[in-house]
């Protein structure tokens, strides 16, 4: 295991977050099980103090999750240099069979931490807390996540090894390999520049449409949710190659890096929040229906929306940019 300050501060930020997380989930199967706003038990009184409570200290842990993404991903990039072979970020994963499996339940868990963030705040705006059921509904899907996002990252980086010679990102995204990656980078540049232009289009229409009139969130979620392995798939087929101006180099890790002005940094933020919003606000939309959460929306979600949108809207400017900027042409030939 290579002892890093970055690598301790992962693995105790999981230990923190499974010590708060494991007896959350007893009292959300209590809440599941006994939640009625509407009687004067005294357990149900000593469940609404004790939800105020436990759900505050689940807001900062969840928060705090938000950040464990891109801590992450930038102690990898970094370890790329002390790894035999590695070049950025895919290097240091491929070192061993747990760095890829490490990355997926990190984003996975990302984006249900931050639906649950906002299942919470939109809970806290209603007196009588409609979504209490769903949040702690999903934070009981959360916590066995939690416990394998700890355990793979942690054998992640007890069995990395710095002298073992590692495969990076010019194998992995390399046209003519086997892989999902691979037929990504093999992406004609203009059907892919169509797909997610066309999809982030439509992401902002029906954000226009709920904002004018109160309808289409749930379609509003969903279309987030295809944005993201689009525009995924976008940075990779095409954004890449305008950046590094090389037809060749596909890598969506190496956008991380100095030498490139960090800016994949400018691009995923934006990317990852606003997907993360807006599978959020579509989940509590398609709870609404059966908890009368209506008025709750109609008050919290159209600012959400906004800041969903001016992400999705910031991707697409900044790839566009990116593309119209680089000396590297590949349409028109």
């Amino acid at each position: 295991m290579m002892v890093q300050a970055p690598i301790l501060a992962l693995i105790l930020a999981d230990v923190l977050t499974l010590l708060l997380l494991v007896p959350a989930a007893v009292f959300a199967a209590e809440v599941l099980r006994h939640w009625d706003l509407s009687s004067g038990h005294a357990r149900q009184l000593r469940l609404e103090k004790r939800t105020f409570l436990i759900g505050t200290a689940l807001g900062l842990v969840f928060l705090a999750q938000l950040a464990v993404l891109p801590l992450f991903v930038h102690t990898v990039d970094r370890m790329a240099l002390q790894i035999v072979g590695a070049m950025c970020a895919v290097g240091t994963l491929n070192a061993n069979a747990w760095g890829f499996p490490a990355l997926w339940l990190r984003i996975l868990l990302f984006f249900l931490a931050a639906a649950w963030l906002v299942l919470h705040r939109l809970d806290g705006r209603a007196p009588s807390y409609p979504l209490t059921r769903a949040k702690y509904a999903l934070l009981l899907a959360i916590v066995p996540l939690a416990g394998a996002a700890a355990a793979v990252q942690l054998a992640f980086f007890l069995r990395l090894e710095p002298d073992v010679i590692t495969s990076c990102c010019g194998s992995l995204f390399s046209q003519g390999a086997e892989s999902v990656t691979a037929h990504m980078a093999g992406l004609p540049a203009l059907p892919a520049m169509v797909a997610l232009y066309g999809v982030l289009g439509l992401v902002l229409a029906t954000g226009v449409v709920y904002l004018r009139w109160r309808r289409g969130l749930v379609l509003f979620g969903g279309l987030s949710a295809l944005a993201f392995p689009v525009a995924i798939a976008a940075v990779v087929a095409f954004v890449s190659l305008y950046v590094y101006e090389h037809p060749l180099h596909h890598c969506p890790f190496c956008l991380l890096k100095r030498e490139y002005g960090y800016v994949g940094y400018a691009l995923y933020l934006p990317l990852f929040g606003a997907t993360a919003l807006g599978l959020g606000l579509g989940l509590a939309a398609a709870l609404a229906r059966r908890d009368g959460v209506q008025q709750v929306l109609a008050q919290g979600a159209p600012r959400l929306v906004v800041t969903a949108g001016a992400g999705f809207a910031l991707f697409a400017a900044l790839t566009a940019w990116l593309s119209w900027q680089s000396n590297l042409i590949l349409l028109g030939y």
